[in-house]
């Protein structure tokens, strides 16, 4: 009944605060007696309570907490940073408005699982803020007596290890999930770097569990990379938009015109593009015209020394590590004359959703949880626990500013940016993409207006722009400050002036980004407003209300629950053909740990093939011959299961074809990968027993190499960027559409 009430009130998964108010109170009351304890009193009170905490051990750990956070940083926990700090603990996701306090809050919370015996990870968005949080709240914990370390994507595997051996460890959540893909790998117990997982808490818990949550984590090995054909790439870029070439409405796809389908078949020397035996060459032509037509510099990528480097659209900064698939990725770098980056299989892939599932405590924090409180409870059994601000926000909302067109709207704002700058108010702009941030600053110039720039290209000054984004006069731009992660804080004079004034350029594809942005004003009760500018031209508006023509409240509002819904949607598709291939993941890495760990290879190999197993066992000691088996069978699993990897991604590709056939895509799909998954463990025991027969033998035990066993030369790690092109289904309607207009071939 509470659940159907609290989704009445559209307050999906709203966490009742009442009991954690009485925790605290009773905390305060306590807050005295424990200022009296010095020091090593205050430590082995700290340490000398019963575990697990119940309301009597919470209460006194929230009053030594408050006290330990007093000595350790001059800083006094509010009441309701000690309700995060509760909300964390029970295992919910805290939100908390910006400059809340929710890095002390997690410190304090992370301490009390780690004294209950729990080892704790801290996941942030990025390298930055793992490193940092670490470092400032280690006096925190060392008062707690908790061990605290750091690592990101320069630390060695020393510093890897060591880092895990710590009660809690920052680290960004991509950089955990890579070392637990390259665990996967590993042939001895002693190369594993991770521990067994137990508790996660999850900073910016909205962006890494909703936004990251379709974008794979990759293990790729070195082999031997196709690359789309400079030809196909040179010719791409003399082609003309409706000439060669044209874009549907929404620009998520793309199709070559009769004339461009001639010019491509004269270059490439073919017949009919479309026939049988050309789809290799089909789909380096369509990857080309894709990242041709539909990928824009400076608003989807970026090239900076040399390389393409993918815009992160939840952030605006480099996303780094991050690509699309190999074959888009080298097209992208044909269209930009680059050399194609290194190519190779994947060995195995991790979403983040998988990764967080691993743990069986997850809790986390941010400041926009409600607006996914549906999802934060479908995908990941999370409740959300709103936390009210310290003092009472005061901040004015302004009305979004409508305008017909964007050049309309872009006059507006700067001049509004002119009037805000004489009162010496500090400004900060929020953009939608790289492109236009430039775009403004530029116009901004020209007015005679000095502005700072945060986006992308220039994302590792950012903690300092954003840290002087509140100083009197300061006109900050910034492309996307979701995750940014630094506090505004108002200079001298700029409350007098009217605070921090946010203007946005544009509606975002998701309201919370809206409020994450409006959130840099308004700080711990501080004066502040917002405003949103938007046009009928906007990106938002014309992919997801194209039919409009005039603008209005209802129909931005539209737009963005149209978008909202479509992102949704491709969290549930991405979860749905994710779901059975974890399962057959976790039936594969549990197999694989016996193998590593137990005497199971031999016992296989000796069974499929006994004379051999026993000749070897004969000629090189029982030890050697244990160890063979067990790098070979290591070997061919990992080969098979790489092998079933590459097949699935190939069956989702076409496999949206079946609705034509009336057929459902994710039913057929798994019946599928479940007939194939039933060869993997064959197959692993006849190679492996095919392999330890023919492999040769010397003193020092298996020559892996003259037995054909051949690890990756080279390994490295990347996230796989979901496909800009849109989901199955609007792709095959999209065909459907054009075939039904033109009535001929197919051209996509």
């Amino acid at each position: 009944m509470r659940e159907r009430v609290r989704r009445l009130l559209q307050r999906p998964g709203t966490v009742d605060l009442a009991p954690f108010r009485r925790i605290v109170r009773a905390a305060g009351e306590r807050e005295a007696a424990v200022a009296a304890l010095d020091d090593e009193a205050l430590r082995a009170a700290v340490t000398a309570l019963p575990t697990p905490f119940r309301d009597a051990e919470l209460i006194e750990f929230c009053a030594l907490a408050r006290e330990a956070a007093v000595r350790a940083l001059g800083e006094r926990p509010y009441d309701v940073q000690l309700l995060a700090v509760l909300a964390l603990l029970s295992g919910h996701v805290s939100e908390s408005g910006t400059g809340e306090g929710k890095t002390l809050a997690g410190a304090i919370a992370a301490a009390g699982f780690a004294l209950q015996g729990r080892r704790v990870h801290v996941m942030s968005v990025n390298d930055y803020l793992a490193r940092r949080d670490a470092t400032w709240m280690a006096p925190v914990y060392e008062r707690f007596g908790v061990s605290v370390a750091s690592i990101g994507q320069s630390s060695t595997s020393e510093d890897r290890r060591a880092a895990y051996a710590a009660k809690v460890m920052y680290a960004p959540v991509s950089e955990i999930g890579f070392d637990v893909l390259r665990d996967r790998l590993v042939t001895d117990p002693a190369e594993v770097i991770v521990p067994e997982p137990q508790v996660a808490l999850i900073d910016e818990a909205d962006s890494v569990l909703v936004d990251e949550a379709r974008v794979p984590l990759v293990l790729a090995g070195a082999a031997q990379g196709e690359h789309a054909a400079p030809v196909i790439a040179q010719t791409m870029r003399t082609f003309l938009p409706g000439v060669h070439f044209e874009v549907d409405d929404e620009r998520r796809s793309a199709h070559l015109t009769e004339r461009g389908t001639a010019t491509m078949e004269r270059v490439l020397g073919l017949t009919n593009l479309y026939g049988e035996g050309h789809v290799e060459a089909l789909a380096a032509v369509n990857t080309a015209l894709h990242a041709h037509a539909l990928l824009r510099r400076d608003v989807d990528y970026l090239v900076r020394d040399g390389k393409v480097g993918l815009i992160d659209g939840s952030r605006g900064r480099v996303a780094k590590l991050q690509r699309w698939p190999d074959g888009l990725q080298a097209a992208v770098e044909a269209k930009e004359s680059l050399p194609a980056s290194e190519s190779g299989e994947v060995l195995d892939s991790l979403t983040i959703q998988s990764l967080v599932g691993r743990y069986p405590t997850v809790c986390g924090m941010t400041g926009t949880a409600l607006a996914v409180a549906g999802q934060l409870r479908e995908f990941y059994r999370l409740d959300v626990a709103v936390i009210p601000p310290n003092r009472e926000c005061v901040r004015v909302d302004e009305p979004d500013r409508l305008f017909a067109t964007a050049q309309e709207k872009q006059d507006a704002i700067v001049a509004q940016i002119v009037e805000s700058h004489r009162k010496g108010r500090p400004i900060l702009i929020g953009t939608l993409d790289v492109a236009e941030s430039e775009r403004l600053a530029m116009k901004l110039r020209l007015e005679g207006l000095a502005c700072k720039v945060l986006n992308a290209a220039n994302d590792a000054e950012e903690a300092a722009v954003i840290a002087r984004a509140g100083e009197c006069g300061a006109i900050t731009v910034s492309t996307q400050m979701a995750g940014r992660g630094t506090d505004i804080r108002l200079g001298k004079g700029a409350a007098e002036a009217g605070g921090l004034y946010v203007i946005g350029t544009g509606r975002y594809p998701a309201s919370r980004l809206d409020d994450q942005l409006r959130g840099r004003a308004g700080r711990q009760g501080d004066p502040g407003a917002s405003v949103f500018f938007v046009s009928l031209e906007d990106h938002l508006i014309t992919a997801h209300v194209p039919e409009s023509t005039s603008i209005s409240t209802w129909t931005v509002g539209h737009a963005q629950r149209v978008a909202e819904g479509l992102n949704l949607e491709i969290h549930r598709g991405t979860w749905g053909y994710n779901k059975l291939i974890e399962y057959q993941r976790s039936l594969v890495l549990t197999h694989r740990d016996r193998l590593l760990r137990e005497d199971l290879a031999p016992e296989i190999i000796a069974g499929e093939s006994p004379e051999d197993f026993k000749r070897v066992r004969t000629e090189v000691g029982e030890k050697v011959a244990n160890r063979a088996a067990r790098l070979i069978m290591l070997h061919h699993l990992d080969e098979c299961w790489s092998g079933h990897l590459a097949y699935l991604g190939d069956l989702r590709e076409g496999i949206h074809l079946r609705v034509l056939g009336r057929q459902n895509p994710l039913d057929e799909f798994n019946a599928a990968a479940v007939t194939a998954f039933k060869r993997i463990e064959n197959d692993t025991r006849t190679r492996s027993a095919e392999t330890f027969t023919l492999a040769k033998f010397t003193e020092n035990g298996v020559d892996l190499e003259a037995s054909g066993i051949r690890r990756p030369t080279a390994t490295w790690t990347y996230l796989v960027k979901e496909n800009p092109f849109g989901t199955e289904a609007e792709r095959i309607l999209a065909r459907l559409g054009r075939t039904i207009r033109g009535g001929g071939r197919e051209r996509a």
